[in-house]
């Protein structure tokens, strides 16, 4: 006699599917107390704990069209750069100086949050802070671009683009740019008076950029969230420690779904030795209070100290 299963009875697979189900519909719905459940364990939603990293892959050289190119990955951002070498007519100003022109695109096939289109408010105000970055700490003399003063220069076009999102692009789009223009090589142009031409002698003799090699720089991206509210009738262990509910958290490398979650962002760009050359963001806190801006200068500080320790390790990649 045949014995025709249960079809109602749950089975663990069933089960660990509806729980998956029900959590992505929490998540979606109340993410604020989704993460809150997570830092309450001292833990975050991928299983890192608020002040680890995601792991960083790099590989250069990766588009034989382009005069530099690299790809860089953290976590499951991926981001490809390359450098295309253009010639140009110096600004009347600055005769003896190239171009350096970085730009981001952030394409609708990277992330559901960007739309087709011309390029969004976030990829505009990303490409300018990487201008800044890349103009400020002099990574590359922009007189080591002149071909002739006055009459010939060059202009390189850094342009990344965003094949995978989900968070800190900053820091992924920084890392990529650094290893396609540590990457990059140019042919020997002279300049030719009589003709007004700018010429290359050998399309095969090629040579790299000059780089300051002690002005490499790496960027570190930090998160700020508000204190965790523990859910009445949670019970969080006896004994356990909860000393980080004590305030607001700071969380390193953040995800997609961590950045909209944020009340501060900060990030810390930090040469190779060891120095931290830009700063960018603000005192953490609600309020204006003395209490408030102490505390957010402590997680500035911290932030530094952690990046000044994990750009090491970027800068190893770099080599």
């Amino acid at each position: 006699m045949s014995v025709v299963p249960d079809e109602k009875k749950s089975t663990p697979t069933n089960q660990a599917q509806s729980d998956e189900l029900r959590a992505q519909i929490f998540q979606r719905l109340h993410p604020h107390a989704y993460l809150d459940r997570f830092l309450i364990e001292g833990v975050r939603p991928d299983g890192r704990t608020p002040e680890e990293w995601r792991d960083v892959f790099i590989n250069v050289g990766s588009i034989s069209t382009a005069n530099g190119s690299a790809l860089v990955r953290i976590g499951g951002t991926t981001i490809v750069c390359g450098v295309k070498a253009e010639i140009a007519e110096p600004e009347l100003d600055t005769p003896d100086q190239g171009f350096l022109v970085p730009n981001i695109d952030l394409p609708a096939m990277c992330s559901p949050k960007f739309k087709p289109g011309p390029p969004s408010e976030e990829a505009q105000v990303l490409s300018e802070r990487l201008n800044a970055v890349l103009v400020s700490t002099q990574l590359l003399p922009l007189t080591t671009l002149c071909i002739e003063p006055g009459r010939s220069v060059w202009c390189l076009y850094v342009d990344a683009t965003c094949i995978n999102y989900d968070g800190n692009a900053f820091d992924a789009a920084l890392l990529a740019m650094v290893a396609a223009l540590r990457n990059t090589t140019l042919p020997e142009a002279t300049y030719n008076e009589e003709t007004g031409r700018t010429t290359c002698r050998s399309r095969t003799t090629h040579h790299p950029l000059s780089l300051n090699n002690d002005k490499v720089i790496a960027g570190l991206s930090f998160g700020v969230v508000p204190t965790p509210s523990v859910p009445m009738g949670l019970d969080t262990g006896e004994g356990k420690n909860t000393s980080h509910m004590a305030g607001p958290i700071l969380i390193a490398d953040p995800t997609a779904f961590e950045e909209p979650l944020l009340v501060r962002a900060l990030s810390v760009v930090v040469d190779v030795q060891g120095r931290v050359v830009f700063v960018e963001g603000g005192v953490c806190g609600k309020s204006g209070t003395d209490h408030d801006r102490d505390e957010g200068s402590t997680l500035i500080e911290k932030s530094i100290q952690a990046a000044q320790e994990r750009a090491k390790i970027l800068h190893q990649l770099l080599r």
